[in-house]
């Protein structure tokens, strides 16, 4: 298939939604038609790249830029797999905000149009926010538990529009407090509130389980959304990085009921853009990491598949991510078809992980 054709005409509906969202708005709808305009260049860019060089440029990034967090939710992949540990206590390196903001500059000048910011809580890392935000060309969704999200907080992401708050929350209040903790909801909700005040765009990720997927793809819950003023919900399909958690996870009759319920939602919400993830990529010849479709980068710069496959044999710092997409790695990865191969949902790196370390000694 034509990969990078489909996902460039991904990108042109989910700007055009995201324009007629905004357009009672003006400031928003002005920075969202100058990104329409430089991420069609970006698509021409791309395709320059890949005839040029052979390397093909993903749309899009994952990238780790802190290493701590201020809560300890149950079956967190960051915790597990090392990248975040409680405040003042992790020992892994870190980029600077500079660096971050060069790696962030190059990967706009490869025509790549969206950095998800994660962690640990990335709201933590305001100086490097400060500086990423600098690269205008480019949309930065910030995945945040919601609880630092104040005045001071309001005032700067409405300085700077091409930053992106999505919340993560898991359906309801007790399933939310139940994985992060007591009183998370409400505090989350209070952001959502504030955020819908300011007329900020502002969206929400949810870790989709056998246990909330009924509750979070119901009508009735994304029409509370709607009405809370959300605009994006990305569904984040539940990968089992704790042991005695692997019932949570979808079977093959989850993953077929998760994409009726998502043609439905498409067709009945017009104003609200809805991703699934990695279940989309059923839809993309399989997986899209190792630089496919995206690939992560550590909180030190390490180029890694994704992050639930912390493996890494290359670093942007030294290579930048024109050189990391050259990763012997991805290209190993993508040769035997762990990623881009047959897919029938779920995370094909997590489970084939201990394939990818094999793969790494090699």
């Amino acid at each position: 298939m034509d990969l990078q054709g489909y996902m460039s005409g991904a990108i042109r509906r989910i700007m055009e939604k995201a324009y007629r969202n905004v357009l009672g708005n003006p400031r928003e709808a002005k920075t969202v038609f100058r990104l329409q305009q430089i991420f069609l260049k970006s698509e021409s860019r791309r395709k320059s790249v890949a005839k040029e060089t052979g390397i093909d440029v993903p749309p899009f990034l994952i990238c780790s830029i802190s290493t701590e967090c201020n809560l300890s939710c149950k079956g967190c992949y960051a915790r597990a797999n090392g990248i975040a540990d409680d405040p003042g206590k992790s020992q892994r390196p870190t980029l600077t905000p500079e660096q971050w903001r060069d790696i962030f500059s190059e990967a706009a000048s490869l025509g790549i149009n969206f950095a998800l910011l994660a962690g640990g809580e990335p709201m933590m890392r305001k100086d490097i926010l400060e500086k990423v935000a600098e690269v205008e060309d480019m949309i930065f969704p910030i995945f945040t538990n919601g609880t630092l999200i104040g005045p001071a907080y309001i005032a700067f992401l409405k300085e700077h529009l091409n930053l992106i708050p999505v919340i993560s929350i898991e359906g309801a209040e007790h399933g939310t407090d139940t994985r992060r903790g007591a009183g998370i909801y409400r505090r989350a909700m209070m952001s959502v509130e504030s955020l819908h005040a300011e007329k900020l765009f502002f969206g929400v990720s949810i870790t989709v389980t056998t246990e909330n997927f009924a509750l979070v793809t119901s009508d009735e819950y994304v029409d509370h959304l709607r009405e809370l003023g959300c605009k994006l919900i990305i569904y984040v399909e539940y990968v089992p990085t704790e042991p005695g958690t692997e019932d949570l996870a979808f079977g093959d009759a989850d993953l077929e009921q998760m994409e009726a319920v998502q043609a439905h939602q498409r067709e009945r919400y017009h104003d609200v853009i809805i991703i699934s993830f990695p279940g989309d990529e059923k839809h993309m010849g399989g997986c899209l990491a190792a630089g496919r479709g995206f690939f992560h980068i550590g909180p030190d710069g390490s180029a890694e598949p994704c992050p639930f496959s912390p493996y890494s044999d290359s670093n942007v710092l030294s290579l930048g991510v024109k050189g990391a997409l050259q990763s012997p790695l991805f290209q190993r990865l993508r040769e035997v078809h762990l990623v881009g191969g047959e897919h029938s949902g779920g995370c094909a790196l997590w489970e084939h992980r201990e394939e990818v370390e094999q793969m790494l000694k090699q």
